[in-house]
């Protein structure tokens, strides 16, 4: 009897397109419940499931591995909310779009190459060009939350490395969403309230997103770059804005203008254009 088994770059793609649907998805929710509220609901129903997956150990860890997960955790958070909070006052494919600065800058810093440097200016001008208004009419403060979204980004890929080394599978994972869901969630009470959090339809939505934004492309990425070259899985990360855009179309009826796609089109040629340089010349994203 032959099992089943997804070719890596169907996981990868998978992953990609969960993840920016569930993004729609914690748009209309955010509506409801803010950023704060969704972001700790899509943590805390997320992390018994990898719990449960990945069933992690404390036993014989050093201080420096609970270090690292404390660390990984805190900004895995940090990341989360302020991706949300860009979410209040941007379209879905523009946030994403600006946050995909941080990642780029990081590769780039690390290559050191010309080529690169020039790469990530052509994606600075993407993200003047994707805000697609005057200057009077951007919502700076979006941006702002949508930068730091990518900020944080580029230590996430950081410190995910690091956790990586120090514990096997997903555990490393799972242990930084339980720092996470308990850096949110006082925040998400607070904002929105038990009884709305707890809301029958808004666990439902809750949980589809925790499975469409953590579970699904987490678990699907870990086991994709068991066999996939890092270039490889870089370059179709690289497709995360124009994805995100086509789900805040389809999901959320998010039009944008023609100026917003060519900005777009400069990040995803920049992201890519980076991605191919050489592994020993630049870190993957």
């Amino acid at each position: 009897m032959r099992t089943f088994r997804m070719p890596p770059t169907a996981m990868v793609l998978g992953g990609v397109v969960s993840v920016q649907f569930g993004g729609a998805l914690a748009s209309n929710l955010i509506d409801r419940i803010g950023a704060a509220g969704t972001v700790s609901l899509r943590l805390a129903l997320a992390v018994p499931v990898l719990l449960l997956i990945a069933r992690p150990s404390l036993r014989k860890r050093t201080r420096r591995d609970l270090l690292a997960v404390l660390a990984f955790g805190t900004v895995l958070g940090l990341m989360n909310l302020s991706f949300y909070l860009s979410l209040e006052r941007l379209p879905l494919g523009v946030a994403v779009t600006i946050e995909f600065i941080g990642p780029l800058g990081l590769a780039a810093a690390m290559s050191r190459r010309r080529r690169d440097l020039i790469a990530v200016a052509a994606a600075g001008l993407g993200v003047v060009l994707v805000n697609g208004h005057e200057l009077s009419a951007v919502d700076w403060l979006g941006v702002g939350f949508a930068a730091l979204a990518g900020l944080l980004w580029a230590g996430y890929i950081l410190l995910s490395a690091e956790t990586g080394r120090r514990f096997a599978q997903l555990d490393g994972l799972a242990l930084s969403m339980v720092v996470a869901t308990a850096l949110t969630v006082p925040a998400g009470f607070a904002t929105a309230g038990a009884a709305e959090l707890l809301h029958g339809h808004v666990l439902l939505a809750g949980f589809a997103i925790a499975m469409l934004s953590s579970v699904l492309p987490y678990s699907l990425e870990t086991l994709a770059l068991r066999t996939m070259r890092p270039a490889v899985f870089g370059i179709l990360m690289s497709l995360e804005p124009a994805v995100a855009a086509t789900a805040g179309f389809l999901v959320l009826h998010q039009r944008l203008a023609a100026v917003q796609l060519a900005g777009m089109v400069c990040v995803v040629a920049a992201s890519i254009a980076i991605t191919r340089t050489p592994r020993s010349e630049a870190p993957d994203i």
